[in-house]
């Protein structure tokens, strides 16, 4: 009979032998293979390990393969690289195309009606989005810290909007009340130590409670008439008073222009007048002949035609017109003598 079998009944049944020896080797092995898996572990790129001994903060793993002593260090992941979110007032249920959000229930009602500045209510619904800056702090410094975040925006987001009326809180004071709630939630989580830098914070959405929404409706559309007619109005006056304006100086400026125009002619012209008397003193005939030859120069060219019949003339004959139907013209004798005499004094 072989040594691995024995008879254990009267009936001749063979019983196996344990192989002691192979079963501690298998205990052996599979102990080193537990102390080998818990000595070694991964970390992702976008986390940290945060290494305990006995409790207490030993080191901080860096992404890659790391190794700790089995059963004496504990290894908490703290994802550093990933964006974290909390949402004030309403709850994603499924992100992706079509964002599903959670029914409106007491405690989102809670977190998002405040009171603002003038007394009265606004329903703020709003994202704060934030990374581990530190991860000792975030994991040993604050106890509850998600719960203590939570309460701290939700303590800061009050404040910020009590400070303001509710038309800013709805319409024109959004991005301030941002700016405002991210640098004051910044500074708390510096005070406390929690480790957390504040990325961004969104007000998602700002409405009026439901009770109320019918008349804030009907008072912002008054608010878009009022201006949308003060709009009008003033595209108006920019259409008229402009133009007014305009044809106001240009009729100054040709005014201006006019009084310099004649200011201008009435010295030179008595400019002119000095130096003519000044010429008709050094000499009295020369000067009136010029003076004669200038006006005639100037006046007789806007007479029309002229006839110059020498005095003591007889026997005039009218001249044919030969222009295309201009009449003749003769001057008499008078006027002929007249100018012949005026000439002859020359």
């Amino acid at each position: 009979m072989s040594d691995n079998f024995r008879v254990v009944d009267a009936d001749g049944f063979r019983v196996p032998r344990i192989p002691w020896r192979g079963l501690g080797a298998g205990i052996l092995v599979l102990a080193a293979l537990v102390t080998t898996a818990g000595a070694v572990y991964q970390i992702e790129p976008e986390e940290v390990g945060v290494v305990l001994r006995f409790g207490k903060y030993v080191r901080t793993s860096e992404p890659g393969l790391n190794f700790k002593i089995p059963f004496v260090e504990q290894m908490e992941r703290v994802p550093v690289q990933r964006q974290l979110k909390q949402e004030f007032g309403f709850r994603t249920t499924a992100a992706g195309i079509r964002t599903e959000y959670a029914g409106q229930q007491q405690q989102l009602a809670d977190e998002s009606v405040m009171l603002t500045g003038d007394l009265n209510v606004a329903v703020v619904e709003w994202i704060v989005q934030y990374r581990v800056d530190d991860p000792y702090e975030y994991l040993f410094k604050v106890r509850n810290l998600e719960d203590t975040f939570r309460a701290m925006n939700e303590a800061v987001m009050r404040e910020t909007v009590g400070d303001r009326t509710v038309t800013e809180v709805v319409t024109v004071g959004r991005q301030e009340i941002e700016a405002t709630v991210e640098e004051r939630l910044q500074t708390l989580t510096e005070q406390y130590q929690m480790g957390i830098a504040i990325d961004q914070v969104v007000l998602q959405d700002v409405n009026p409670p439901d009770p109320v929404k019918p008349s804030w409706d009907e008072v912002s559309q008054a608010q878009q008439q009022r201006d949308r007619l003060i709009n009008e109005a003033l595209a108006e006056y920019n259409a008229v008073i402009p133009r007014a304006r305009g044809e106001a100086e240009q009729t100054i400026l040709q005014a201006e222009g006019y009084a310099l125009d004649r200011v201008n002619r009435a010295q030179g012209e008595a400019t002119r007048f000095a130096s003519i008397e000044e010429a008709y003193r050094v000499a009295p005939n020369v000067t009136r002949q010029r003076m004669y030859l200038e006006t005639m120069q100037r006046i007789l060219p806007a007479v029309g035609r002229k006839v110059f019949v020498a005095e003591g003339a007889t026997g005039v004959l009218p001249l044919l017109s030969l222009d295309g139907g201009a009449r003749a013209a003769t001057a008499p004798l008078a006027g002929a003598g007249a100018a012949a005499r005026a000439g002859g004094e020359q």
